[in-house]
């Protein structure tokens, strides 16, 4: 292997690494999904509370997420973001309007009201998870799009991805796309029962999110089996040495199969998961889950990009053109900037150990009424 796909491969890997913390951080959505559950307006503001210290995380995540794509795997930045523009133009207002929400929410002369804003929230708390599960999806099952390099030297046709006249829309028609979606879902709002629990110190909040947990949890189980069901049984695209695309039968299954360091993590990350929800449920003094379940999910969730990336496999089949899929080695940036930003990526476990730590700091003291009503610095 020459140092250009190892370099490849490692920048993969990073992506894989930020994907699985956005969905792990997503239960800032999934906690917003439920402010419908809540109805006085002292439960609502923990809630609200507990998640405001923490969507700034999930908001530079993503942003550090596309933009970390676009440096390294640039033909895909232009393909899904420039192509799928009304998937992600959705994707895009309902964060923004999350951000304005957190912002102007408890402000002095709000001429909105607060339940305005929280509107908004659970609107970006539903929409957020969906359909950034979709637009992920895209890259297992498929999306309508096609790549011609040589419309680079075209200046009357001088862009190379082609999309179709829907530009993202369909995949949100697309079955296997939306089960997907629902999928991250219901896992973003059990990991938010299990985050509440384990943020929030309130006998009532932590009794109705024991309840909801046991119903989003059990959703999520089924959903999660029969999405794993369905990537394992979908076709893929794979390549041969000389670039030539072809659809395979059962190509993830496989992947997993031939990775088999791959599916000890997939199944390691599952049981964790599993641990957190189930001592959770069973256990009324415990409060910890969200550290197994949050773990599980970042491995279960860089397999799934590792199935979809690595062993010669197109992580977006193109469904007009399988030699337009998009792969590891046609898809990323030079081999010198993928090696410059290599060198910049050793920052990385810095600034991870610095939220780690910031983290730490916020969530050391459990979060009460009592202290939201003797500070003026709340959402």
């Amino acid at each position: 292997m020459t140092t250009y796909n190892l370099l490849q491969n490692y920048w993969w890997l990073i992506m894989s690494v930020l994907g699985a913390l956005l969905v792990f951080l997503l239960m800032v959505q999934g906690g917003q999904s439920m402010l419908i559950h809540y109805t006085k307006p002292d439960k609502r503001a923990l809630l609200i509370n507990s998640m405001g210290r923490k969507w700034e995380l999930t908001y530079t995540t993503l942003v550090t997420f596309g933009g970390a794509f676009f440096a390294s795997f640039p033909l895909f930045y232009s393909t899904s973001f420039g192509g799928a523009y009304w998937l992600w133009m959705l994707i895009l207002f309902s964060f923004v309007i999350q951000a304005i929400s957190y912002e102007y929410r408890s402000k002095p002369g709000n001429i909105y009201g607060s339940r305005f804003y929280d509107t908004l929230l659970l609107i970006n708390g539903i929409v957020g998870p969906v359909l950034l599960g979709v637009a992920v999806a895209t890259m297992f099952f498929g999306a309508e799009f096609t790549v011609t390099k040589s419309n680079i030297l075209n200046v009357q046709a001088a862009t190379i991805s082609q999309w179709g006249p829907n530009h993202g829309l369909e995949a949100i028609a697309c079955w296997k796309c939306l089960l997907f979606g629902v999928m991250v879902f219901f896992l973003a709002r059990t990991l938010a029962s299990l985050y509440f629990i384990n943020n929030i110190d309130d006998n009532e909040v932590d009794q109705s999110q024991r309840k909801l947990l046991l119903v989003n949890a059990a959703v999520f189980v089924v959903l999660f089996l029969a999405t794993v069901a369905v990537i394992l049984t979908s076709p893929g695209v794979g390549y041969d040495d000389s670039g030539n695309a072809q659809w395979v039968p059962y190509k993830y299954l496989n992947n997993y199969l031939s990775m088999w360091w791959a599916l000890i993590i997939l199944l390691l990350g599952v049981v964790m998961v599993l641990l957190g929800i189930g001592k959770t449920l069973m256990k009324a003094g415990y409060r910890q889950g969200i550290w197994p379940a949050g773990i599980g999910t970042v491995l279960v969730v860089m397999t799934l990009f590792w199935v979809m990336g690595y062993n010669n496999t197109a992580y977006l089949p193109s469904l007009l053109d399988v030699q337009s899929s998009l792969t590891l080695r046609n898809s990323s940036s030079s081999e010198f900037t993928l090696t410059v930003m290599s060198v910049v990526s050793i920052l990385v476990p810095f600034v991870l150990a610095y939220i780690a730590y910031c983290w730490y700091k916020m969530d050391r003291k459990k979060l009460t009424s009592d202290e939201l009503n003797s500070t003026d610095h709340k959402y």
